[in-house]
């Protein structure tokens, strides 16, 4: 059965990968990049390729909340239900560290932004559908006044701390009566993504290592009782993330302070 998936960060690495593993399938795909021109390009090379396939395309950087809010909206305009949401988007080195909005950059694309994309598009995805989080083998206890914008970290300390807390508030979405499948992922560590190309200087493993558990996690059956686990591609299982992740108090209080955070800065 086709189902419409809604991938962020599709425009290379893994998440290019991953769509074309959804479109061979026979899946309409929903690509998110940051890059007006990638973007085109990217759909014009997969229109190319599956000549029968259902591509649309969405601009958002994602290190400005509003752009999250906004890309919500543009797809709710066109789609009353989406099958499945892949949060893959992500930031690790990048020259700009704060956002325009005051955040460190990898807690808004990484964590934050997709904790709004996702809480907007719930209508759409309904009991029935499934949000795949790209967590990571890389997850630290998470500094409530870095996720605010409040304490500059450096690069690897804020990325861990993104990564645990998207796992964090992950298990606490699926807690929620009437919750889609949320399942956090590390899809594989050191995959040869630019990120990891710019960030570690080296070639990694192969992409199709990634793309597919992140293909498999958001169509198969085998699934579709998953939620609220952590999926470990390095051990290939589920598995337990970060002790944190098991702590309800501090799960909570993570989301409390995102919450917190985006409605400071839609006030």
């Amino acid at each position: 059965m086709q189902k419409t998936i809604l991938l962020t960060g599709a425009t290379d690495g893994i998440g290019l990968v991953t769509a074309k593993m959804l479109l061979a399938q026979g899946h309409q795909v929903l690509l998110h990049g940051r890059s007006a021109d990638k973007l085109q390009r990217v759909e014009q090379q997969l229109a190319a390729e599956f000549s029968d396939a259902t591509i649309e395309g969405f601009l958002a950087d994602l290190s400005n909340l509003q752009a999250a809010d906004e890309l919500a909206d543009a797809i709710a305009r066109k789609h009353q239900k989406i099958d499945a949401l892949i949060n893959n988007a992500g930031v690790y080195k990048t020259p700009q560290t704060v956002t325009s909005q005051g955040l460190d950059s990898r807690f808004a694309v990484n964590t934050i932004a997709p904790y709004i994309l996702t809480r907007k598009l719930l209508p759409l995805l309904g009991s029935q559908g499934r949000v795949i989080n790209v967590s990571s083998a890389a997850q630290a206890s998470v500094d409530i006044g870095a996720l605010s914008g409040d304490k500059t970290l450096a690069d690897m300390e804020a990325y861990s701390q993104s990564k645990l807390a998207i796992t964090m508030w992950s298990r606490e979405m699926a807690s929620q009566p009437d919750s889609p499948v949320v399942i956090a992922v590390n899809p594989g560590s050191l995959l040869g993504s630019k990120m990891v190309k710019e960030g570690f200087g080296m070639e990694g493993g192969d992409l199709k290592i990634g793309a597919t558990i992140l293909t498999r996690l958001a169509v198969d059956d085998e699934f579709a009782d998953a939620s609220g686990k952590y999926f470990d591609n390095d051990a290939g299982n589920f598995g337990p993330p970060h002790a944190d992740a098991l702590d309800s108090g501090k799960s909570a209080a993570v989301v409390s302070a995102i919450e917190a955070t985006i409605e400071r800065l839609r006030a």
